[in-house]
């Protein structure tokens, strides 16, 4: 396809979508985003393999393959590459691949529930970017929420039994990605140009041998080709699990924003990561218990789970942020 057409554009002023792709949407988003936090999780804890890059090698490799075979058979439709695309993208890929190697290394160094407060920081993190760059302003109950996420998270890190100091550079470093991914996505995403799936498709192709070199010459692909489990039927299962997985989070968070809002997307995060943290807590086998450390987790979730709602009744607000904590995806709006 020519890049003079218009990928992914949608009418000015849509029809309401009926309720049960709404609803579907949501289910499909919030269904991808706690299982490729699992998947991942048991990629690199339970089987120990020691590469994050080379695992976010083979999710932007399946990502490409899937978004190139579609454009192929006239599914989607994509720009072709041309000489104004990397000023059209820039700083996105960088973003992209930070936020992509950071979330990889943090969720396998840190228990699950840890892990969930900590990305906790990225609504923070995106109001004061939406402030700087978006010029958003933001009610009280809002900041009120954000102040108890941040509360409850410094709780439970003071207590944290299983404390990793690589493991919390790498989640806030992640949060930080997350965030300016979101921020700038909303400034680069439009219909006339790339399109939703052309900014995912291009930060992937962009990226794709970069991170082969970085992953090559820090030791983390020999390490991944003398990975012994190679063998073990299970663990390439859940290995090119996590790859179709990483993109279909990417997919459905298009999705769910097409049918519903960026909030609704939002709010289904923040379930998510309610139920990824309780379940990390039971089944996890690396969460160790501490009254003061499950009380930061309670609160830390109780504020996400009121900005989010908060967000909702504050929908038509046009100061009213629009963010998913979880988001790891770099062709979605936030």
């Amino acid at each position: 396809m020519k890049a003079s057409k218009k990928p992914d554009q949608e009418p000015v002023a849509s029809a309401p979508s009926p309720p049960l792709p709404k609803l579907l949407s949501a289910l499909f988003y919030g269904a991808c985003s706690f299982l490729i936090v699992l998947v991942n999780k048991t990629v690199l804890t339970v089987y120990r393999f020691p590469s994050p890059m080379f695992l976010g090698v083979g999710q932007m490799v399946t990502t490409i393959l899937i978004l190139y075979v579609s454009k192929l058979n006239k599914i989607i439709h994509l720009p072709d590459l041309d000489k104004s695309i990397p000023k059209k993208l820039f700083p996105l890929p960088l973003i992209y691949i930070g936020n992509h190697i950071s979330g990889l290394s943090s969720i396998g160094k840190l228990s699950l529930p840890m892990f969930t407060v900590l990305r906790k920081f990225t609504i923070p993190l995106t109001l004061l970017l939406e402030i700087i760059i978006l010029g958003k302003r933001f009610p009280l109950g809002i900041i009120i929420s954000v102040f108890a996420i941040i509360l409850g998270a410094l709780i439970a890190a003071g207590s944290d039994l299983a404390f990793s100091l690589e493991g919390y550079v790498s989640v806030l470093l992640n949060d930080i990605f997350t965030a300016a991914n979101g921020v700038y996505t909303k400034q680069k995403i439009d219909p006339q140009e790339l399109g939703r799936y052309g900014v995912i498709f291009y930060n992937a192709c962009f990226m794709v041998i970069p991170t082969v070199l970085i992953s090559f010459f820090t030791g983390d692909f020999q390490q991944a080709t003398n990975f012994q489990q190679w063998t073990n039927v299970l663990f390439i299962f859940q290995f090119l699990l996590s790859c179709v997985l990483g993109f279909l989070l990417m997919y459905s968070t298009v999705l769910c924003s097409h049918y519903n809002s960026a909030l609704t997307t939002a709010v289904v995060g923040a379930i998510k990561n309610v139920s990824v943290a309780y379940i990390g807590m039971l089944f996890g086998g690396d969460y160790m218990f501490n009254m003061l450390n499950f009380i930061g987790l309670n609160i830390s979730m109780a504020g996400g789970l009121r900005y989010s709602f908060l967000a909702i009744r504050g929908q038509g607000n046009p100061d009213c942020p629009s963010i998913d904590e979880e988001k790891a995806t770099p062709g979605s709006k936030s």
